[in-house]
């Protein structure tokens, strides 16, 4: 009786408060949007609250929190829009996780991105930032049925690199992404972008934790564990 030799791991990021910081881009955005419908005192710390959640389900709560008649569609462009504009001029890649990307693809394992973020967002972030020559599979929340915490985005980021979701780990900032992982079936490195959601139930679950976030994140300890992870399969 023969044994299955495990297949190389594929690893899927979250893109936004995990590969880049974005979420100052994403709170000036909204700030902006809400401003011109009539909402003038949206903080930061209201902001917080969304992170981790798709942007059209961020903008159909705050729509109904404020009573904006604005259709939802409407709002998502918008929003879009002034995004688009931030995000090409001033995205910033976090650096152990630009190291982290570079030396998967030297190592030949496979990438994607999944978001809650539009296409055109991820799209826009990608290529200012340099990490679509690295990453070339992204799929947004947008073309699937249920945005995190529900699977539905990494299971079909799976789907386009081919890999089963047990061969899949995936990189989340945020506690409803890492409650997704787990839902998918995959494996979860947690980075939590903010500190005081580390304790949360689907970040305490995840198979490695860095509870400082990008402070304590580095490339070498999430690839020794990843290559520890899988057994069977040998690193170069």
């Amino acid at each position: 009786m023969s044994t299955r030799r495990p297949s190389a791991p594929s690893v899927i990021f979250d893109l936004d408060g995990t590969l880049v910081d974005s979420e100052p881009n994403y709170y000036e955005a909204g700030r902006r949007l809400l401003a011109r419908h009539g909402v003038p005192d949206f903080t930061w710390e209201h902001h917080a609250r969304y992170i981790g959640i798709s942007t059209r389900e961020t903008l159909t709560a705050l729509r109904a929190e404020y009573g904006i008649e604005t259709p939802v569609d409407e709002l998502l462009a918008g929003q879009d829009a002034l995004y688009l504009d931030l995000a090409r001029s001033s995205t910033e890649v976090f650096p152990e996780m630009r190291k982290f990307v570079e030396r998967l693809r030297q190592e030949g394992i496979t990438t994607a991105v999944a978001s809650g973020s539009s296409r055109a967002a991820i799209e826009a972030v990608l290529a200012a930032t340099g990490l679509g020559a690295h990453v070339t599979t992204y799929v947004s929340a947008d073309e699937v049925a249920h945005g995190k915490p529900a699977p539905d985005v990494f299971l079909e980021a799976a789907r386009r690199l081919g890999a089963a979701p047990g061969d899949c780990v995936v990189l989340e900032d945020a506690a409803p992404g890492a409650a997704a992982a787990h839902a998918a079936g995959m494996r979860c490195i947690g980075v939590p972008y903010v500190a005081s959601t580390a304790d949360d139930p689907a970040f305490t679950a995840a198979g490695l934790l860095f509870r400082g976030g990008q402070d304590e994140f580095t490339a070498q300890t999430a690839y020794d564990w990843l290559a520890g992870a899988q057994p069977s399969w040998s690193c170069r």
